[in-house]
């Protein structure tokens, strides 16, 4: 088996299942190592927004690809798949078996999958960006449906990033397909398994989380981001309550709004994640709250031949 990945939505215990799970295996003299597939985990300082893993949490279990980026650097999909199909090939030649732990299904797919991803042109996207800025997300998406009915389709008129994006690639490689292909894996002796909650239970672990980061200093920790550049980070300033702070802090909201806000943002992705990942009927999936770790642990003992 070359990789253990763990899907599921926004605080359905994806990192918690998978250090307990490497810990089980160790019991059995199993070594595994757990890679990071969330792309804002990549960033140094963004540690209570993210529900990053402390070191304690981490209980001696290596992990990779976290806290590699400052947070004025940009994380791409096609960046990331580079360098954790790196890891995962560097932890297989030690006889380590590495635990992918996934954020969104795009990050896991990149990875597992046989997807190719086309060049970026800082000068060309600055320009996209620019115009974005310039007559708001509607307004280019009209612009790109111009150019390309076929990419518009497949975009949402909101969604800024990606019709940027659409537009970049259409003026390097002069096309653009915004549907990702049938989904075939890259690595041989994938496992994927799923972490699912009701709708109900999902909605009260994420407003639990919210508290606990406002209790654990969220906002000042975004404070402290944005001494060190925060704003200029495309990838960073836009993550999930970061930016809901980042405009109260700008006075343009009350406190208890940005937190009410991160909290139906954070839902409204949530159930975005469930559904992407329901797509993939190459998923095992298992109930959040029964201690999944074990009957998770069981599987990857059974699909690599061990008792």
């Amino acid at each position: 088996m070359d990789v253990v990945a763990f899907n599921g939505p926004t605080a359905s215990g994806k990192s918690s299942a998978a250090i307990a799970v490497a810990n089980l295996l160790a019991e059995r003299g199993i070594a595994a190592e757990i890679v990071n597939a969330d792309s804002m985990l990549v960033y140094r300082g963004m540690d209570i927004g993210t529900a990053k893993p402390t070191l304690a949490q981490r209980g001696g279990i290596a992990h990779h690809l976290i806290d590699i980026m400052d947070v004025t650097q940009t994380a791409s999909v096609a960046d990331f798949q580079i360098m954790a199909r790196n890891v995962i090939a560097d932890c297989r030649s030690r006889g380590v078996l590495p635990l992918l732990v996934g954020g969104s299904a795009l990050y896991v797919r990149a990875i597992l999958d046989d997807l190719d991803f086309p060049g970026t042109d800082p000068l060309i996207r600055a320009k996209y960006e620019a115009r974005l800025a310039e007559i708001g997300a509607p307004a280019l998406h009209a612009e790109l449906a111009v150019i390309s009915p076929q990419a518009a389709t497949g975009i949402l008129p909101g969604n800024g990033r990606r019709t940027v994006r659409a537009l970049e690639v259409i003026e390097l490689t002069g096309s653009y397909t915004p549907v990702l292909p049938e989904p075939k894996y890259v690595l041989d002796g994938v496992l994927q398994v799923g972490l699912e909650l009701g709708r109900a239970d999902m909605d009260a672990r994420i407003a639990q989380r919210v508290d606990v980061m406002w209790e654990q200093g969220f906002v000042a920790e975004v404070e402290g981001l944005l001494a060190q550049g925060l704003r200029a980070g495309l990838t960073a300033s836009r993550a999930l309550g970061y930016r809901q702070i980042i405009d109260f802090l700008d006075g343009n909201t009350s406190e208890g709004q940005a937190r009410e806000l991160t909290v139906t943002g954070t839902r409204r992705f949530a159930r975005k994640q469930l559904s992407w990942f329901r797509r993939d009927g190459r998923i095992v999936w298992f109930a959040a709250l029964d201690q999944p770790a074990v009957a998770i642990a069981q599987e990857i003992l059974r699909h690599l031949g061990v008792r």
